[in-house]
């Protein structure tokens, strides 16, 4: 244990790393928005995180060997960030804050779809949406199943939803 944890208990060490809403929302946008570019974490979350928050907390998840960060061959200033193995095997803990929450705040609907869909889909679901990141992010091949993957899946029902939210709207 190092002068700057205040203990050696799992629990406390995990939230070192990982316990601000911004590093979770940064590794849940990688997960279900495949954001991997410093502008789209930067833009596209619903949350407004600040430029000076999103550079820090990235670099804190490099340090802990959470992401990754490459050189994008399309910009030389760009670069593309990855979940490693550390991130990605978090998934199964965003999937229960994500139930629990759908289950217990006034989520959206729009928001809730997806955390309702791997709620249902449970372990099994983690797994092969886990294969799919790993794919994603890490480049290893997985065995294809037929049908839409998981992140499809989660895609076209929060689509869904928001057709049917718009198709509402019209009518109103």
């Amino acid at each position: 244990m190092t002068d700057e944890q205040r203990s050696g208990c799992a629990i406390n060490l995990t939230l070192e790393v990982i316990g601000d809403k911004w590093s979770l929302l940064i590794i849940r946008d990688m997960m279900f928005g495949n954001r991997r570019h410093y502008r789209d974490l930067l833009t596209k979350s619903n949350e407004g995180i600040s430029s000076n928050i999103l550079a820090d907390r990235l670099k804190t998840l490099l340090e802990q060997g959470i992401i990754t960060r490459k050189d994008d061959p399309s910009h030389k200033q760009k670069g593309i960030y990855s979940l490693t193995e550390k991130g990605i095997e978090l998934l199964p803990i965003l999937a229960q804050m994500s139930a629990w929450g759908f289950k217990y705040l006034p989520v959206s609907e729009e928001l809730g779809i997806r955390a309702q869909l791997l709620s249902e889909g449970g372990p099994k679901m983690w797994a092969e949406f886990m294969d799919e990141l790993r794919e994603m992010h890490l480049g290893l091949k997985r065995r294809k199943k037929s049908g839409p993957s998981v992140g499809e899946q989660l895609q076209a029902a929060y689509q869904a939803v928001l057709a049917k939210k718009r198709g509402e709207k019209q009518r109103d």
